[in-house]
């Protein structure tokens, strides 16, 4: 298979900890389906959600993101929703986007509060990784956790700072993504991403 031919999914996210570890859930998921898939993830564009959710800033990260080439290509788009109702915002991204680039196959995503509350819904699975204690519990209800991060960092030890671009990837290649699967948006995420490769692949 020539580089060309290699399917690929290009990802918009607003974070630098997003940039790092979004191709590394990408690729962890395809390596995981029966039959596992290659895929090449990469990031297209990253900006702040404030730019993105404006009036013409979705439409123009998925121009940009979205190449001609002889690869097949698919985009992900990923935002924390924050304060924001997913179920209401996420549509009405998506609709801009498919209203500007309906020929490719795209896919959005909110994190619902914040990427690392997926984290927190698979603490189990990090128990004693990463400087995290080996009796750490998840949350009730992790994706309503304002400030995951926080979460995460009050316990790491003493001195012991999270790092955005350094733990969110690694904490991507380490969690459990069955035991994550648990927190709604992370599921949607999950099964997005399956919904891609396949139409890749």
């Amino acid at each position: 298979m020539s580089a060309a031919d290699v399917p690929s999914v290009t990802c918009i996210v607003e974070g630098h900890g997003e940039a790092q570890a979004l191709p590394v859930l990408i690729r962890r998921i395809a390596a995981q389906l029966d039959p596992p898939a290659y895929v090449d993830a990469s990031i297209g564009k990253r900006a702040s959600r404030s730019m993105l959710v404006q009036a013409g800033g979705i439409e123009a990260a998925v121009e940009e993101a979205a190449f001609t080439g002889e690869s097949q290509q698919a985009i992900l788009i990923l935002l924390d929703a924050d304060d924001d109702c997913p179920a209401e915002l996420g549509p009405r991204l998506l609709a801009r986007v498919l209203s500007a680039r309906g020929d490719r196959t795209i896919s959005l995503v909110l994190a619902e509060r914040e990427y690392e509350a997926w984290f927190l819904a698979a603490a189990v699975s990090l128990a004693g990784k990463r400087g995290l204690p080996a009796d750490i519990q998840p949350p009730a209800h992790s994706e309503r956790i304002r400030g995951a991060k926080d979460w995460l960092a009050d316990r790491l030890p003493p001195g012991r700072r999270y790092k955005e671009t350094v733990d969110q990837p690694a904490l991507t290649a380490l969690f459990d993504l069955q035991q994550a699967r648990s927190a709604a948006s992370f599921d949607k995420c999950y099964r997005e991403i399956v919904r891609l490769i396949a139409a890749l692949t």
